[in-house]
């Protein structure tokens, strides 16, 4: 078999293994996405547990601990983390419904003064202009939809956390376990199992500290203009930037469009938005480039069509995970001879080998 038709067959396999396990990943997805956030966040927590081990090295307490104790100690302060983080958006989403009808009238008056403003207040009347712009949005079944979808993800938290300690417990046997199921070939397996890990570890870690960044410089900017529920909007912010490309623009749009139904003053809203703009730019145009680097060298285009597709399948979670999960799949084509090619063609400067 000539290369050319070896390339055409492998391509044609890969297709169908992709609409197979694309139908899987559909139908398993309330199985799944837990796991895999499970994986995730034991990526993360090793970063962790390891930068922590450093920074605290000279601790004698520190250096008797055992490393199933140290891990735990991580494992714990990541559920209380993620347990305040929920907690405190689930109480501002309520406190934002029982304040709805506040922000409406606000958006009312807003619209009713802008048409008097331009003289439009008799042309169309003002009722049927209401009833076709403001009238129209129904802000209190939107932030009930949101608040029943946070609820349910936020209920996962406890089986991801179990996932987590189990796959944290296995984690020093995996290597055992791989050499003894793969014999020769259990050096190549672990060396790409070990590239996967300083891949993803690394662009998950700084990442989640960019976002950080990121929350804390709008949080001081919402709180400065009085914003409502600006710690909330602060995680929110912090949140959605792992989204790529979208979750910078709705980290901008969320609380300016409440900030517009909280003060009924476009000129202000204005300036939140351009301050809240400058941070998102400043992160991901200067800060996120020096600090990531190239630990995710994925195309542009490779980046939005995974964003698409895997939101397509698993929501929110999926848009989440586009770049971390497709990157994974990017260096395990690298790894495979018969596959490398496509990997190039994933990649943003077809270098795959580091």
């Amino acid at each position: 078999m000539t290369a050319n038709n070896l390339k055409i067959s492998t391509i044609f396999y890969a297709t169908a293994f992709s609409i197979l396990l694309g139908y899987i990943l559909l139908i398993g997805a309330s199985t799944l996405i837990p796991i895999v956030w499970a994986v995730i966040s034991v990526y993360i927590l090793n970063r962790a547990e390891t930068t922590l081990f450093q920074l605290f090295r000279n601790v004698p307490v520190l250096q008797s601990c055992p490393l199933w104790l140290r891990r735990a100690f991580v494992l714990v302060g990541f559920i209380w983390i993620v347990s305040v983080l929920v907690s405190i958006t689930i109480a501002n989403f309520n406190a934002i419904q029982m304040n709805i009808e506040g922000y409406q009238k606000n958006l009312e008056n807003m619209v009713q003064s802008l048409a008097v403003t331009l003289g439009f207040e008799n042309v169309p009347t003002w009722e049927a202009l209401l009833e076709n712009t403001v009238g129209q949005v129904d802000l209190n079944a939107t932030l009930l939809s949101l608040v029943n979808s946070l609820a349910s993800t936020g209920g996962q938290v406890f089986l991801i956390a179990i996932y987590a300690v189990f796959l944290l417990g296995e984690s020093d046997t995996l290597r055992r376990k791989t050499q003894i199921a793969f014999g020769h070939d259990a050096e190549k397996s672990l060396e790409l199992f070990d590239h996967v890990n300083r891949r993803i570890g690394d662009y998950l870690t700084i990442k989640t500290l960019i976002n950080v960044i990121l929350g804390v410089i709008s949080f001081v900017i919402m709180f400065a203009f009085g914003v409502d529920y600006a710690i909330f909007w602060a995680i929110a912010i912090g949140l959605l930037n792992y989204i790529p490309y979208v979750g910078s623009l709705l980290g901008v749009v969320f609380p300016v469009a409440l900030s517009l139904a909280q003060f009924g003053n476009i000129t202000l809203s204005i300036a939140l938005a351009v301050l809240l703009t400058s941070a998102q730019m400043f992160v991901g145009n200067v800060l996120e480039p020096k600090m990531i680097g190239k630990s995710v060298n994925l195309s542009g285009f490779v980046v939005l069509i995974a964003l698409v597709v895997w939101s397509a399948l698993w929501g929110i979670n999926g848009a989440i995970l586009a770049v971390p999960l497709t990157s994974m799949i990017m260096i395990i084509l690298a790894g495979i001879p018969d596959t490398r090619f496509i990997a190039v063609y994933l990649s943003n400067d077809g270098d795959v080998s580091h």
